[in-house]
Parts: C-alpha cells; sequence; structure tokens
C-alpha cells in the first residue's frame, strides 16, 4: 500500500504550469483515460458530450470564490480570511506572524482589527470592530503558484460559469472549462463545498496516516438530494463527479439515503479507499505530493496514476488550475 508522501512524487517541468487560462474555457485538452480497457485518448473538454450518455448523472460544485485576501495599509500585513465564524470574526492565515502576534492590531478593510486566538496550525482568530467589506477592499486570492500578480481577466477567469454560493478561497477548478452551453447537454446537479486551504496546503508528513485534513463545509438542498437518492437506487449510468471537492462530499455523506442539509468532511480520500458513489471523475492535473492527487491515485491507482502523469507532460499538457482535465471513466 501506498502510505509515504514520497509515493506521491513527480518531477513537472515549470513551463507546463499554466500561470493565464486559455482565451477559450472549452479549449482546454482533455486527457481520457478508459479504466477497463486501460486506453488513453487525447481529446479536448469541447468533446465531452461523445463520453457522457444519456444515462449519466454529473454533480458539481456551485461555490463561488470569495475576495478574501487583504492587505494593512502599507502591505507589508497579507491575511487570507478562510472561516466565517460570525459577522466580525474570521479564522485567517497571516503573513508574516510576527507582525500578528497575540493581541497585535492592523488596519485591514478601513476596520480595526485584533489577533484573539493564534491556533495550533498558525493560523489566528481575527475580531474586526466592523464587518469587512470584501468586495470593496478584499482581493481575489489566486494560487501561490501561478508566481504574477493578481490580473484582471482572474475575476472572471477563477470562477466558474456557475459559480453561486460564494464562501470558498480557491475555485473548483474542474468546473472552469464548462461553459453554459456545454453544461446544458447533460443532465446535471448542483451541490455546495466551500474550498478551504487544505486544498493548497503542503503534506508536510512523510506517513500519510498522521495528516489531518482540513475541515470543509458543504451544503445539499433537499431537489437535489432527492435526485440523487433517486438515481442511486437503481443507476441507468455513471455518477460523474466534476473535481475531487465533490467527490469528497458525495463519499463522506452516511451509508443510505442522502438527506439534504449542511455538514462538513476532513475526509482523506487515498489508496486503497474503495469509492462508494462515484465512479467517474473529471478533474485537472495536480501538484506532486498533494492529497488531491492521492484521491485520484485512489480511483485510478498510485503506478497507473504516476504512468499517466508522465504520458501527459510529455504530451505538454497544461497543469493545475488553469490548466488541461481529465476524464476518467
Amino acid at each position: 500500500m501506498s502510505s509515504f508522501l514520497s509515493d506521491y512524487q513527480y518531477q513537472l517541468p515549470s513551463e507546463l504550469i499554466a500561470s493565464h487560462p486559455l482565451k477559450e474555457r472549452e479549449a482546454s485538452r482533455m486527457l481520457v483515460v478508459h479504466r477497463q480497457s486501460g486506453t488513453l485518448e487525447h481529446r479536448f473538454f469541447r468533446d465531452l458530450g461523445e463520453y457522457i450518455t444519456e444515462n449519466d448523472l454529473l454533480v458539481l460544485n456551485n461555490s463561488k470564490v470569495i475576495p478574501a485576501r487583504l492587505y494593512d495599509p502599507s502591505r507589508r500585513v497579507e491575511v487570507l480570511l478562510i472561516e466565517k465564524k460570525d459577522p466580525l470574526h474570521w479564522v485567517a492565515m497571516v503573513k508574516p506572524g510576527r507582525r500578528m502576534l497575540l493581541g497585535a492590531s492592523v488596519t485591514l478593510a478601513n476596520s480595526h482589527v485584533e489577533v484573539k486566538e493564534i491556533f495550533e496550525d498558525g493560523t489566528r482568530l481575527l475580531a474586526f470592530d466592523s464587518p469587512p467589506d470584501l468586495e470593496k477592499w478584499g482581493e481575489l486570492p489566486i494560487p501561490p503558484y501561478l508566481k504574477r500578480p493578481r490580473e484582471p481577466e482572474d475575476q472572471v477567469r477563477y470562477q466558474t460559469v456557475f459559480a453561486q454560493e460564494a464562501g470558498s478561497i480557491a475555485a473548483p477548478t474542474a468546473g472552469l472549462h464548462f461553459t453554459k452551453e456545454i453544461l446544458n447537454q447533460f443532465e446535471h446537479l448542483f451541490l455546495t463545498l466551500h474550498v478551504g486551504p487544505g486544498t493548497f496546503l503542503p503534506v508536510k508528513v512523510h506517513d500519510l496516516s498522521e495528516h489531518q485534513m482540513h475541515r470543509e463545509y458543504y451544503k445539499i438542498n433537499e431537489s437535489v438530494a432527492l435526485r440523487l437518492n433517486e438515481y442511486l437506487a437503481s443507476p441507468p449510468g455513471r455518477l460523474l463527479a466534476v473535481g475531487t471537492t465533490t467527490v469528497r462530499v458525495l463519499e463522506s455523506l452516511p451509508p443510505g439515503p442522502i438527506m439534504a442539509g449542511e455538514g462538513s468532511t476532513s475526509l482523506f480520500i487515498r489508496p486503497p479507499y474503495c469509492f462508494e458513489r462515484v465512479n467517474a471523475l473529471l478533474t485537472n492535473f495536480h501538484l506532486p505530493g498533494s492529497t488531491l492527487l492521492m484521491l485520484v491515485s485512489a480511483l485510478l491507482g498510485r503506478e497507473r496514476m504516476l504512468e499517466i502523469y508522465h504520458i501527459a507532460i510529455a504530451k505538454k499538457y497544461r497543469f493545475f488550475s488553469y490548466g488541461d482535465c481529465m476524464l476518467i471513466l
């Protein structure tokens, strides 16, 4: 069994990291993986309709990225808001930490802010003297591996076209390839999982059994739960999860009928995990040593996953958030 961080590493040439989106969302390349036959196809995302039948059901995450990055007036203190406790209290990642010790204060979003608590993982509980107006003062937190400043196109392109429920600090990137026209070709449902820092924070332990996922919050409405239960009772086709966040919600739900409501998950999916509901996945190409790569490995097998990634590198696929995608059937 692949239980160590070193089992999930690969070498990626830096030029294959997609620093900007393509002009058209649907122009991304799509590596199609047929698990049963073992064959691969090199296609484009706009060809998705050739692989989805009328019996398949797509499930997508409609969470919207919030402008969660704040700076003090000097721009020497950077804060990433990651969880809203109430209108005046947020859990946040900060840098530099030495400027944000317990009791320290700073001006953010035209508000006086004080550090009330420092947690074991280094995040802070911040108290604002007035609710922060993120739309006015915040910046969209594009991924650090893009290694560039935020640009105007990110405001649109780092959101899915179906983003609706505000709360994520990173985009559910598998959904970035969809246009409304392509999505409307297929039966689909939306659930919500607000993406937290666990998506991009590196795994820091060698033994994966010691890794603790950050808890993320999800919501499923009544009509979605009803349709999922109807579909899963006698599935005529494949339940295709768009993105790893969608997988984690569907696989986190208790056995039996799916109940509408809100909850949270810290489920860490890695080999030899056996999937209970999801049997197909659309996903991007993920960072070495990431929990997202481990999730894909649970579906494909670690050795097969690494083999496919090496092929994608040789074929010069574009990697990470603004990169190409993989359809696993």
